[in-house]
C-alpha cells in the first residue's frame, strides 16, 4: 500500500529519468499509509523491501519549493550518512530523488529512546543507563572523528533496537566542521538540550555542544525527565545555572561578550549532586564524574572521548550486548 503523498505512479509530466527513479523506486519498495513518526523535515513511514522482504524505515524529504531541488537538511543528512559505518550510527540502505520529494531509506528500529524510557522507566536501571551512554559516546566520537557535529541530539533522535543497540539518527542539522571553527547558526538542538553557550547566542562553538547534549540525556535516563526543562531559552538558562552554578568572567573568559548574557542575570552557586534529584546515588561515581565531565557550565569543556572509549571499557557493554541476544534472539 502506498504512503499518502505517494503516489503508485509518477506524475503524468516528468522527465523521463524521473520516470525510471519512480519506477526503480516502486517496484522496490512497498510503503504503508500510517506515519511511524515526523519532524520539521520530514515523515517516516515504514516500508517493505520487496526484493528481500526486509522491513525498513521510509523518510519523505518535505519539499517546500519543489523548484528548489533536494532540500539543504536532506543533503547534508545523505552526505553524513552514506559513508558512515559505525554500529551507533543508523544506516542509511538508499536514496531516492523523486518528483513530490526526496526519499530516504533506513534500516528500522521500533523505538526511540524517548519510548524505550517510557517502556522501561521512566527512570532507567543504572547498569541501562551506563551501557547506553557509553554507546551514545562511541557514536559521538565516531562522528567528531570524521569531523561531523550532530547538533541535535535529544532523546527522539536515538534509536534502540531489540538487541539493546543504540544508534544516533537524524542528522538533518549535521555539519561538516573545519579547524579554525567557522560560525554556525545557534538555532540548532531542541532548547532542553541545547548548551549554554548557544543558548547565550555564541556562533563560534564546536563539538563540545554534542557533549553538552549526551550529557542532558544521560542525566534524563537515570532521572526519568528532562533535566534542564525551561520554558523558553532564558528559563532553559537559568535551569542550568541554578544547577550548575552562574559562570564568571574568571570562570568563562568572554562570557560578557556573548549577545545574550546579562551582568544582571542571578548569581546562583553550584548545587552538590546529591542535592539535584539524588542523581549521584543513581549514577555511581563513575557515572556522575561522566556526566560532570559532560555538563561542564564553560564552553571548553572537551575531554578525550578517546579515552572514555577505550577498549577498557567495553566488557561490561559486550556483556550486556551478549544478555540481550540471549533474551531476544538473532534476527
Amino acid at each position: 500500500m502506498a504512503a499518502e503523498g505517494v503516489p503508485m505512479e509518477p506524475p503524468a509530466e516528468v522527465s523521463e529519468g524521473a520516470n525510471s527513479e519512480w519506477l526503480r523506486f516502486s517496484n522496490k519498495y512497498s510503503v504503508e499509509e500510517k506515519t511511524i513518526g515526523e519532524g520539521a523535515y520530514g515523515t517516516v513511514y515504514k516500508a517493505r523491501c520487496t526484493v528481500t522482504n526486509r522491513i525498513v524505515a521510509m523518510k519523505k524529504i518535505k519539499a517546500e519549493h519543489e523548484e528548489d531541488g533536494v532540500p539543504s537538511t536532506a543533503i547534508r543528512e545523505i552526505a553524513v550518512l552514506l559513508t558512515a559505518d559505525h554500529p551507533n550510527i543508523v544506516k542509511l540502505l538508499d536514496v531516492y530523488c523523486l518528483v513530490g520529494g526526496t526519499r530516504l531509506v533506513f534500516e528500522f528500529v521500533d523505538v526511540n529512546l524517548k519510548e524505550h524510557m517510557k517502556r522501561h522507566g521512566p527512570c532507567l536501571d543504572p547498569t541501562a543507563v551506563c551501557d547506553l551512554e557509553l554507546q551514545l559516546l562511541q557514536g559521538i566520537h565516531y562522528c567528531h572523528s570524521h569531523r561531523i557535529i550532530h547538533r541535535d541530539l535529544k532523546p527522539q533522535n536515538i534509536l534502540i533496537d531489540t538487541h539493546g543497540t543504540l544508534k544516533i539518527a537524524d542528522f538533518g542539522m549535521a555539519r561538516a566542521f573545519s579547524l579554525p571553527m567557522p560560525k554556525y547558526t545557534h538555532e540548532v538542538v531542541t532548547t532542553w538540550y541545547r548548551a549554554p553557550e548557544i543558548l547565550l547566542g555564541c556562533q563560534k562553538y564546536s563539538i563540545s555542544i554534542d557533549m553538552w547534549s549526551a550529557g542532558c540525556i544521560h542525566a534524563e535516563m537515570a532521572t526519568g525527565s528532562a533535566f534542564f526543562r525551561g520554558d523558553s531559552e532564558i528559563d532553559t538558562v537559568f535551569k542550568i545555572f541554578r544547577k550548575r552554578g552562574t559562570p564568571t568572567e574568571q570562570e568563562w573568559p568572554g562570557l560578557g561578550e556573548l549577545p545574550d548574557f546579562k551582568p544582571t542575570f542571578p548569581k546562583w552557586t553550584r548545587l552538590p549532586w546529591s542535592e539535584i534529584r539524588n542523581i549521584d546515588s543513581q549514577l555511581g561515581p563513575h557515572g556522575t564524574s561522566l556526566l560532570i565531565r559532560c555538563l561542564h557550565i564553560i564552553h571548553a569543556r572537551g575531554f578525550l572521548l578517546d579515552r572514555l572509549c577505550s577498549t577498557s571499557t567495553l566488557p561490561q557493554h559486550q556483556q550486556h550486548q551478549k544478555q540481550q541476544k540471549d533474551k531476544h534472539g538473532e534476527f
